[in-house]
């Protein structure tokens, strides 16, 4: 199992990393492990403001529907269309061409995990 040191964690199971004041956000490959094949990707829009814990889309396998949980509040700057398109990207890429949303922090929660926090989490 994948776990990028330079990442941080939600116990929901999305990754943050962090460029100045914007978070590029998406599921972990545990998250996407467990859900099986994802058949179709719901988001957030540019320009929303989401909060932090808060349901902000959904993410559907053939095995069930997830919601994905916002780990930080601010505004969406970007959506990654592709992975909108090619929900596969969620599968074979999810630390890289596979990530959702971009979204403009304020500050970040203190309860986003490093690497080996995450890890013991999921018993790796």
């Amino acid at each position: 199992m994948t776990i990028p040191a330079e990442l941080r964690y939600t116990s929901d199971h999305e990754w943050v990393a962090v460029d100045g004041d914007v978070a590029t956000i998406g599921i972990t490959d545990f998250a996407q492990a467990a859900l099986g094949d994802v058949v179709f990707v719901s988001l957030p829009e540019v320009g929303d403001t989401i909060t932090a814990g808060d349901a902000v889309g959904e993410i559907e396998s053939t095995k069930s529907v997830s919601d994905l949980v916002a780990p930080v509040s601010g505004e969406v700057t970007e959506v990654n269309a592709a992975a909108v398109e090619a929900t596969d990207l969620l599968n074979s890429d999810p630390f890289g061409e596979g990530w959702l949303v971009r979204v403009r922090f304020a500050e970040l929660p203190g309860d986003l995990l490093d690497a080996a926090a995450y890890q013991e989490l999921i018993g790796e």
